[in-house]
């Protein structure tokens, strides 16, 4: 009698899991990314103006 792994799934499956989750990931950096060039953007504008009004 065969016994079947629960761990190993259909190749298929997983790489479309796999795909998903990259491009998940990758979508999610680059959010990320243009959070933080904004919040820098908005950073050095405010700086700038700190230091004009001395």
């Amino acid at each position: 009698m065969e016994q079947k792994t629960p761990g190993k799934k259909q190749p298929k499956n997983a790489t479309s899991r796999e795909d998903r989750l990259k491009a998940a990931l990758k979508a999610n950096m680059a959010r990320r990314k243009a959070q933080a060039r904004a919040r820098a953007t908005v950073e050095d504008t405010q700086d700038s103006k700190d230091k004009g009004q001395d």
